[in-house]
Formats: structure tokens, C-alpha cells, sequence
């Protein structure tokens, strides 16, 4: 017991007090990793607590990732890192270079005594409430990517909302939770209207929509923008089997796709940005070079992952649009 200490009238919380005590313990290799705690009904006796004030303590604690507890054994000393004062959940739909420029840049702009653990749940909602139900109450906040999983409102409405913060696709359902997002469904029609004379030496816009990771605003956009023109189109959802003819413009929206198409159109002998031409979405540095260049419509990932860290670290609430642009290059 002799490794907490907690006294009257010194101005500092007497939560605080414990948390102190526990954090000089370590410090001064009175308490190893793996070592036992006293229990919380052994502190609020000894000093005449209330169990809220040395549960708080150890909830602090146990966020921070110090502390652990075992059920019907109590709690113990999970880890020595004491710098740590606040812990980060990131959930991420999956990694992809573009996504590693967001979570480079959301972490280079926290504090160095902010610790921050990513997840992917692959578009599985199975997974996504899994790892999310997992780790209730083990963060100080929950940065969550919801991509175009229905129904992610049933899981995150778990969490204290007031550490909620939703990334990159929001919702009708979500839209009370602060965030950094794009709007994809302007963002493609605006795009589009802007390249709208470089489209002109095209017959027909192709946009490749494979439904389960991609978000229905995109789609929502293309159909705007085909409305108000005189564009022959076509939604597809593979380019298997597809015969590529001179005079499309395709719309691709993940890189994978991107390399098939090319190749393709390697295969027909067919000339970028002459006989065919290519938007791809979502930029990153590789396309600055490919084929003489990939004309590419994309959101300012390193803008989303500051802007991100900024309202966590200043307790914003906001909701934020994504700046987006459209990159022209030799594709078109």
C-alpha cells in the first residue's frame, strides 16, 4: 500500500493524487510490469475515499494503458510507458498508400504523449463491431472510418459520444458526431464538370463501380453529371472479359483497377489520353509518373489527418468538409 500516497488540502485532486503515486512507482522501480495493484476497496479505506474517486484513478490509468484488470483478481501493471497520458482508437476500412499519408500526417500532428493504435475492419460489419465492442472504455477517443458499411449508427452509439470522431464517409445516421469527411457525391460532379472539354473529345464516360467498397455518393455524382449533359455512359462493376473501344473515358476508383485497365489497353494497342482516357480517383504520388500521368480527382489526405488531429487536440466538435481537386494530366 506504502506505493500510494494521498493527503489533505495540497490543491491537487485526490484522483489525481493516486494516478501520481502509481506513475512515481514505476518511476522509481517500486512497481514492475506484471506486479498487483491494491484493490480499490484497499485504497478507499485507508484513506477514507469514496470507490468513484479510486476508480477514476484506475480508469485513468487503464486508459492510458498502464494498468490492466483481471476479472476476480484485481488489477495490475500492464505497461511502464507512463508518457503516455492520452490513448487514440483508429479504425480504418483497410491501408492503401493514400491512407498512409492520412494516418502519417494525423499522427506527426498530435502530441508526442498521445499514443495511437490502428484497426482495419476490411468492409466487414462483423468486424467492425467486434473490434470496436472490444475496446469500449479503452481510449480516451474512437476515430472511426464507417466506409459504406449500413447501420454503423447501432455500434458507435455505444461509445460515449463525446469521443466519437467519424473520418472520411459519414452518414445520414451519424451526422451528429464531429469529423473530417468528403463529399464524394460533389466531388465527382463538380470534377467532371470541370474536365467537361477535355470529355468533349470522348463518346462515351465509363465508370467502374464496384458496389461493396465504394461510396454511394460517387455513383450519386456520376448520375448528376450525366443528367445535365448529353454524355453517353455506362456503369459497370468489372473490366473481366470488358473489350476496350477507342473514344470511352473511364472513371476508376481504386488503383488495382487502374493497372487492369492499363494493361488492357497495352493489349488493344490503344493510345492514353488519345483513344482512351482515364480519371482515376485519389491521388497519390505514382500517378504523377505512370503512362506520362493519371488525371486524378482527389481529397487532400494530409489536410484531412492535420485538420483531424487539430479538433481532437482542441476539443472541437465540428463536422468538415474535405478540400478536394481535380489534378489534369496526360490521361485526358
Amino acid at each position: 500500500m506504502s506505493i500510494i500516497s494521498v493527503e489533505e488540502n495540497i490543491g491537487l485532486p485526490k484522483y489525481k493524487q493516486i494516478v501520481l503515486s502509481i506513475e512515481n512507482a514505476v518511476v522509481s522501480g517500486k512497481l514492475k510490469k506484471g506486479d498487483s495493484l491494491p484493490s480499490i476497496n484497499a485504497v478507499r479505506n485507508k484513506f477514507s475515499l469514496s470507490r468513484d474517486t479510486v476508480l477514476m484513478a484506475f480508469n485513468e490509468l487503464k486508459v492510458r494503458g498502464i494498468i490492466e484488470s483481471v476479472v476476480g483478481k484485481g488489477y495490475y501493471l500492464k505497461s511502464e510507458s507512463i508518457e503516455v497520458t492520452q490513448k487514440i482508437f483508429l479504425l480504418f476500412d483497410e491501408l492503401n498508400t493514400f491512407k498512409e499519408d492520412l494516418y502519417n500526417s494525423f499522427v506527426n500532428n498530435l502530441n508526442d504523449n498521445i499514443q495511437v493504435d490502428i484497426f482495419f475492419h476490411h468492409f466487414s460489419y462483423d468486424m467492425f463491431s467486434k473490434l470496436i465492442c472490444d475496446n469500449i472504455g479503452s481510449y480516451n477517443y474512437y476515430v472511426i472510418m464507417p466506409a459504406n458499411l449500413n447501420q454503423t449508427d447501432k455500434i458507435i452509439e455505444k461509445l460515449p459520444s463525446d469521443k466519437v470522431y467519424i473520418l472520411d464517409q459519414t452518414h445520414n445516421e451519424l451526422k451528429q458526431y464531429p469529423g473530417v469527411f468528403q463529399n464524394f457525391e460533389d466531388d465527382i460532379y463538380n470534377s467532371l464538370k470541370r474536365a467537361i472539354t477535355l470529355l468533349n473529345k470522348y463518346e462515351k464516360i465509363v465508370l467502374l463501380f464496384p458496389e461493396k467498397k465504394q461510396p454511394q455518393g460517387m455513383l450519386v455524382g456520376f448520375q448528376k453529371f450525366r443528367k445535365n449533359t448529353n454524355f453517353q455512359h455506362e456503369v459497370i462493376n468489372t473490366l473481366e472479359h470488358r473489350k476496350l473501344v477507342k473514344g470511352e473515358v473511364y472513371l476508376i476508383l481504386d488503383d488495382q483497377n487502374l493497372i487492369v485497365l492499363i494493361k488492357k489497353m497495352r493489349d488493344q494497342n490503344l493510345k492514353l489520353g488519345k483513344d482512351i482516357g482515364i480519371i482515376s480517383y485519389n491521388e497519390t504520388l505514382l500517378k504523377e509518373i505512370v503512362e506520362g500521368g493519371i488525371t486524378t480527382i482527389s481529397t487532400d489526405f494530409k489536410q484531412m489527418g492535420k485538420r483531424l488531429a487539430q479538433m481532437i487536440i482542441n476539443k472541437e466538435r465540428f463536422l468538415i468538409e474535405n478540400p478536394n481537386d481535380l489534378i489534369i494530366r496526360n490521361s485526358l
